[in-house]
């Protein structure tokens, strides 16, 4: 039987969501507690943004998810693939890419090990560093020769934008389309990989030069933005309700369903963060594996414990006012109490 939050779970959630925003670190929010058998509470606070009038955001406010692509789309879309029998982790990435002609070093990583993010790549990512270059993207990255010792965890978004050229390839289809499929089966009809329209219903982001117009509808990452939105690590479009419904698809799905399996199985740890923290495959993981999480720069968490049955969303805008990290820390670190208590 899952374990349903408190009253107090969520009055404490709710009022540090206020605090959060009463201090300037988003201008407004979403969190959403929920369990398998469906029972849910959504808090908001703020406004979705001063240009976008008064409203508040609710659970159908569309944010830009910033990094939870990684696991929203990516490791998904791998674990399928891993299932289809087009994949396996434990061969190198080239080897799921166009062919190749001469030394590839960071071609060589795994796709655990990409996953997972030790695979050595080099850390730093300026996609506008390959303009004008006569090679493709895949292989540009997969030259670049690597910075640590593959099996050191250092987080790195290069590996990420090999695994969604790497499935777009296996599957001949674009990547935002083979996500779309899946998301339309999992009932999350509202998440999309960008561009999307500016409305009131839609969180803006960051303003990058005083005066200019902000980043509103288009992806918030650069590197996401150079490759038109749809990247393997940032780009996707989604909403608290179906960031819910995502969680709870996968939180309810046993180890005899393929969503599952592949949950078990990436719940696994591949290396140490910290003392206390784990990576599994793309997720975080903490309590000695009972808590998976992830969060998006732009201001964005998703936090499962699949041995409760529970889950937690929040969704922000932070980086509307900047470097969202440690202005979000009070709420992220009380959902990770919250969440890892019974």
């Amino acid at each position: 039987m899952p374990v349903p939050f408190s009253a107090d779970d969520t009055a404490r959630l709710h009022e540090t969501l206020r605090e959060v925003v009463a201090d300037g670190a988003s201008p407004g929010g979403v969190v959403v507690a929920g369990t398998i058998d469906g029972h849910q509470t959504v808090m908001a606070a703020g406004v979705v943004a001063p240009e976008c009038g008064p409203q508040s955001p609710t659970a159908h406010t569309l944010y830009d998810i910033a990094s939870l692509t990684k696991v929203v789309a990516t490791w998904p879309l791998i674990g399928r693939s891993v299932r289809d029998g087009l994949i396996d982790l434990d061969t190198p990435v080239r080897d799921s890419l166009p062919a190749m002609n001469g030394e590839a070093p960071s071609g060589e990583a795994t796709v655990r090990q990409l996953i997972a993010h030790t695979s050595g790549l080099r850390a730093s990512t300026r996609l506008d560093h390959y303009r004008g270059a006569d090679l493709p993207l895949h292989e540009l990255l997969c030259r670049e020769p690597l910075e640590d010792t593959p099996g050191t965890h250092r987080y790195i978004n290069r590996g990420y934008i090999l695994l969604g050229l790497a499935l777009t390839h296996l599957r001949r289809r674009p990547l935002d389309r083979f996500a779309a499929d899946m998301w339309d089966e999992l009932g999350m009809h509202s998440t999309f990989y960008g561009p999307v329209t500016r409305t009131p219903d839609v969180a803006p982001t960051e303003q990058r030069l005083l005066g200019a117009p902000r980043t509103w509808g288009t992806a918030h990452d650069d590197n996401a933005a150079l490759m038109g939105g749809v990247a393997g690590h940032a780009g996707v479009f989604s909403t608290p309700a179906d960031l819910a419904t995502y969680a709870q698809a996968l939180l309810s799905a046993d180890e005899t369903h393929p969503l599952g399996d592949w949950l078990a199985s990436s719940l696994v740890p591949q290396a140490a963060i910290e003392p206390g923290l784990d990576r599994g495959l793309s997720w975080i993981l903490a309590h000695g594996g009972s808590v998976a999480y992830h969060h998006g720069f732009t201001g964005t968490s998703l936090y499962l414990a699949p041995s409760t049955g529970r889950y937690l969303v929040i969704c922000t805008n932070a980086v509307y006012n900047g470097p969202a990290r440690t202005r979000l820390a009070p709420l992220r670190a009380l959902a990770l109490k919250t969440i890892s208590s019974t």
